[in-house]
């Protein structure tokens, strides 16, 4: 089914709108009917440009008819600015399969093969989405961390400027994803204080100008949250984020769209574990999914607006 179909976008003329304008369009990750729902409707009230992001294990929860009947649901029109991108897809048969369901993006997640490898993969997925008019992103670098099973590794290696050139020419690809010290997961950070490396981020910038790099593992750890889950029964000692000042600073050179995942979940289990605890005789699902997807909308309107810079950027 063609991704038009639903009144969804690809990702070509936000991210060249980010570009222009300096700021980050947001992919926020969803799973469900309130996590999506709480995405859209922060966006639409924003009016900001937004990115659905499905990984596919969230694909394979969801299943493909429920997922195309949640965004048929939603009614969209392209003026409304909404892409349906596939996240971390491992395999060409995976981005294929998205592309088939109306999907208008897709990442083929290459990164942990050799240079070459990741390069193959990513032209041969990037020939064959662009018969459809929908855009690619590929990634070089490791990211450390866990977030689900396709994302997940215990070291992590920074992008090779040297390499973005090459790679990006060799391969077609419509945004590269790279590595300057994000993480995925909840425990990016040991130190309070520890620095993206701007120094790779500025020459990688330098050598691709005015194309469009994206962040991943960015979550910021909302610090309420944290707090609210562990004073309600979770254990999440330690647990700490990208600060908001330095994703602002990488939006500012050449970074147009930030991937965001654990707060989202972080949002959710705490309004669901603090509705729970306060009101220990309910058992109407309603009321505990309502708090959840009320923090998640809460917090969209927060990045949105004090990380991405993308409030007041839709073209109407």
């Amino acid at each position: 089914m063609d991704y038009k179909d639903f009144g969804l976008v690809n990702t070509t003329n936000m991210f060249m709108d980010a570009l222009a304008r300096h700021y980050a369009v947001p992919a926020f990750n969803f799973y469900n009917m309130e996590t999506l729902t709480a995405i859209i409707n922060a966006a639409h009230d924003t009016h900001s440009p937004v990115i659905l992001a499905v990984s596919e294990s969230a694909l394979k929860y969801m299943g493909d008819d429920l997922l195309r009947g949640m965004i048929w649901g939603l009614n969209l029109r392209e003026h409304n600015g909404v892409a349906l991108h596939l996240d971390h897809g491992s395999s060409f048969e995976s981005c294929v399969h998205a592309i088939q369901i109306g999907f208008s993006s897709v990442m083929i997640d290459g990164s942990k093969l050799p240079f070459d490898a990741n390069v193959d993969l990513a032209r041969t997925v990037t020939e064959y989405a662009h018969k459809y008019d929908v855009t690619v992103e590929a990634e070089l670098g490791v990211l450390s961390g866990v977030e689900d099973e396709n994302t997940h590794s215990t070291t992590s290696n920074y992008t090779n400027p040297d390499d973005v050139v090459n790679f990006v020419n060799a391969t077609n690809i419509d945004s590269l994803a790279i590595a300057i010290g994000t993480s995925h997961g909840a425990y990016k950070r040991k130190l309070a204080d520890t620095e993206l490396r701007f120094d790779i981020l500025d020459r990688v910038a330098k050598q691709l100008p005015d194309f469009p790099l994206v962040l991943h593992g960015a979550s910021s750890i909302p610090q309420n949250f944290i707090k609210t889950i562990n004073e309600y029964g979770g254990k999440m000692s330690n647990a700490m984020g990208i600060a908001a000042d330095q994703l602002r600073r990488a939006v500012q050179m050449n970074i147009c769209k930030i991937n965001v995942d654990s707060d989202s979940r972080l949002a959710f289990t705490a309004g669901v574990r603090e509705t729970l605890a306060q009101n220990p005789a309910s058992f109407n699902p309603r009321d505990y999914l309502t708090a959840g997807r009320q923090n998640i909308y809460n917090n969209c309107i927060d990045e949105i607006k004090n990380i991405m810079g993308s409030d007041g950027k839709l073209k109407q």
